[in-house]
């Protein structure tokens, strides 16, 4: 949101109350530890009467974790106090105080907050005694806006009314300095440019598909090149202006008379978020087969059971491994979404299908939403026991848009969340392994929840309540090393519950693009596992961008084949949609002791499977606004291509890499790095380079994503400097086997 009119004015109808100087400088003690907190009078006071009549920012920070810090900003402090996000991770005793008569530090590991007493406002935050970013002159403020104010808030979607104007008359603004050449990173799932500078962002989740600025999974957590993170912890309306109104800053406004954020420390991109989902949560190992091909029924597709079994058979004999089949919305009868009911007219045996389908070594996935249509017969049911969101009137809140008179089921009630959970569990016991939790965007303003909340702050958290209400009961029934969730909507700590996938593209090699790079923005926001529908979801992709698009979809994190209209099964393509389907689902099954280990790093720190060039190789600014290709672990360079003469721009950085054939079985070219390349690719080749003396682990079996990854396995040394290497192997059941081995700086392939 913008509310200024260039450097020196306000925008119309807008008054701005900035921190001019800290007044006090005092410390406090919280059970939480150490603090500081700091009067900010919006002028310089000289004397007595300046204090009467004028507002004042109280600024308070704290450490809720060993390099974090927290900042508190407030207008006035009794006023209406929106809850954060989960900290699960936060803890007492981090903070240290120090108070001179400069002014004051907190220092919390290796990072420290240094408030200059007097005036102009200055705040720093430093690590090892470099300075990150800080908050100089007008850099916090309250602000008040007519009825008529003409300020900008954005376009935040069809999930809004009234969308041009602002939803409340007082904001509170920070803003954290720019520096020269810094770049930044994250914000959520966004399928515009990796680096977000020059960008307005609004954090609030929307059915928007992968074409426009909005997002389904909005997080208000920043990375910066310069080795620092930032959250602002809301869950409601965040507003950000990346160097796209103070063009030298970085602007969060939020909606009332507060503001929180916090910032963490590195010094490298991973190490933000290693402490960033310390603080707000890991993602949770997620088991191998989920690894193998998903194929979908597609959406509005007709199907049966004769139809499924067609195309699973059809992938047996076609030597194409699939691992999870998936059920979408017409398993269940049109209107009546949600009933958790198989649509007896075209599946009258669902337990037996399963059965039969699970005889193949098949896992199943079935689609759901949130919302309860006024056919289905759980309608009545849910509003007489008060488990469906309420409008003001006492009414249970209704509207058409996607199902007829659909309801919206209230997880902020207990009850309502167990109800739910029981027709899910019912699902589970017939022999479903995973849901496809779809939807939880759209969610209303106008409406009264359960236990009070505010419904502005609700709308981007309730995709938090009802994954985490998927996710629990999975973990019930399946256990907790199996549970998997197939979704879209997501929140802070969404990451806790994976994989996330990119929602609805279209069958384009334009939207192939936007789509990686959504990945590639929610990676650095957190999240360890992402997915995408392979080909397209809207529309029908021709030939190439199919088989361009199957290449990438299988050196993804999870791969899933699905569509709206059409079938995405390879063979309704071309001979060679076959081919390359077998080539890179049998590579990707390979290579499933080098992915399931390198994956064991987003449980463990929260380093994501498919990394952006940046947190890789953060040191080489050639990297800084890559955005058409990715590392897969930390070892495996990957250039997907999005053109179908075959032509790839992609670059290297310094040091040798190893080009990797997808067969395996070629010794490949060594390269020399540090420059770009420009390569023409069959539709069943991409570049894909090995780093410089990696190990990598490789396994024998290619017709699926779970076995035995130390039986049979092969150590894959790439060339790079000659000595001994130790490489860790982590197997389907979580079991760790460490290898030492002696490279003479060539490619070698040894047994253990």
């Amino acid at each position: 949101m913008k509310f200024t009119d260039g450097f020196w004015q306000v925008r119309p109808g807008v008054t701005l109350g900035h921190a001019v100087e800290a007044y006090d400088v005092e410390a406090a003690s919280a059970e939480s530890g150490e603090q500081i907190v700091v009067s900010a009078p919006t002028a310089v006071i000289l004397h007595r009467g300046d204090t009467l009549n004028r507002p004042m920012l109280t600024v308070t920070l704290s450490a809720p974790l060993d390099g974090v810090i927290r900042v508190r900003v407030e207008h006035f402090i009794g006023g209406y106090r929106p809850p954060g996000f989960d900290l699960v991770g936060e803890e007492s005793g981090h903070g240290v105080v120090m108070i001179d008569e400069t002014g004051g530090s907190l220092s919390s590991g290796s990072l420290s907050a240094r408030i200059k007493r007097g005036a102009p406002w200055s705040l720093e935050f430093l690590s090892g005694g470099r300075r990150l970013t800080g908050l100089g002159a007008k850099s916090l403020a309250h602000a008040r806006l007519e009825d008529d104010a003409q300020v900008d808030v954005g376009i935040v979607g069809n999930h809004r009314e009234g969308t041009q104007r602002p939803t409340s008359d007082r904001y509170t603004l920070a803003q954290l300095d720019l520096g020269v050449g810094e770049t930044i990173y994250g914000l959520g799932e966004r399928f515009g440019p990796l680096v977000k500078n020059g960008q307005s962002v609004e954090i609030w989740n929307a059915d928007g598909g992968t074409s426009s600025e909005q997002a389904y999974k909005n997080v208000p957590f920043y990375l910066s090149s310069k080795g620092y993170g930032v959250l602002v912890n809301d869950t409601g309306h965040v507003s950000y202006e990346i160097g796209s109104e103070a063009v030298e800053r970085v602007q969060m406004s939020v909606p009332g008379e507060s503001i929180e954020f916090l910032v963490f420390d590195g010094p490298t991109p991973a190490d933000v978020l290693e402490r960033y989902t310390r603080l707000t949560g890991r993602p949770a190992s997620v088991p191998a087969w989920t690894y193998g091909l998903w194929l979908s029924t597609s959406f509005t597709t007709d199907y049966d059971e004769t139809t499924v079994t067609q195309f699973v058979e059809a992938m047996a004999e076609n030597e194409l491994p699939l691992s999870v089949f998936h059920f979408d919305c017409f398993w269940m009868r049109e209107f009546n979404w949600c009933d958790f009911e198989w649509d007896p007219r075209v599946f009258p045996d669902p337990e037996g299908m399963l059965a039969r389908l699970k005889e193949r070594g098949l896992r199943i996935c079935v689609w759901i939403n949130p919302y309860i249509s006024q056919r289905s017969a759980l309608f009545p049911e849910a509003a007489a026991a008060g488990y469906l969101v309420r409008r003001p009137d006492g009414g249970v809140w209704q509207w058409d848009l996607w199902q007829a008179g659909m309801a919206l089921v209230d997880f902020t009630n207990p009850e309502a969340t167990r109800w739910y959970q029981s027709k899910l569990r019912a699902l589970l016991n017939q022999g479903v392994d995973a849901f496809k939790t779809d939807f939880g965007e759209r969610i209303p303003l106008e409406v009264s929840w359960f236990d009070g909340s505010n419904p502005d702050r609700m709308h981007n958290w309730y995709t938090q309540l009802y994954n985490q209400a998927v996710f629990e009961v999975i973990e019930e029934v399946r256990g907790p090393s199996e549970a998997v969730l197939f979704a879209r909507s997501a929140t802070v700590g969404g990451q806790r519950m994976p994989v996330h996938w990119g929602g609805d593209s279209t069958s384009t090699f334009e939207s192939m693009a936007e789509t990686l790079r959504g990945g590639l923005s929610l990676a650095m926001s957190g999240f360890g596992f992402w997915s995408h529908d392979i080909g397209g979801f809207e529309g029908t992709p021709d030939p190439d961008v199919y088989k361009r698009w199957t290449a990438f979809g299988l050196l993804s994190s999870h791969s899933r084949f699905h569509g709206s209209g059409s079938y995405r099964v390879p063979w309704v393509f071309d001979d060679e949609a076959v081919q390359v389907t077998r080539k890179f689902a049998k590579l990707k099954n390979r290579l499933m002791p080098y992915l399931f280990t390198a994956a064991a790093e987003a449980t463990e720190r929260g380093i994501p499977l498919m990394r952006p060039m940046v947190l890789e190789f953060p040191s080489d600014p050639a990297v800084h606004y890559l955005d058409r290709q990715y590392m897969l672990g930390r070892e495996l360079l990957v250039a997907p291509v999005f053109s179908a003469d075959g032509e790839v721009d992609f670059y290297l950085p310094h040091g040798r890499w190893t080009r990797l054939d997808p067969t395996l079985a070629a010794a490949g070219e060594v390269v020399e790095g540090g420059r770009w390349m420009h390569e023409t690719h069959p539709v069943d080749s991409l570049p894909l380079f090995v780093r410089e003396g990696a190990v990598m682990p490789i396994g024998p079996v290619d017709d699926r994503p779970d076995y035995d990854y130390l039986e049979g396995l092969s150590l894959e040394m790439f060339p790079g400097e000659p000595g001994e290497r130790t490489v860790t192997v982590v197997t389907p059941d979580w079991r760790r086997t460490s290898f030492t081995v002696t490279s003479d700086g060539t490619r070698q392939s040894v047994r253990p």
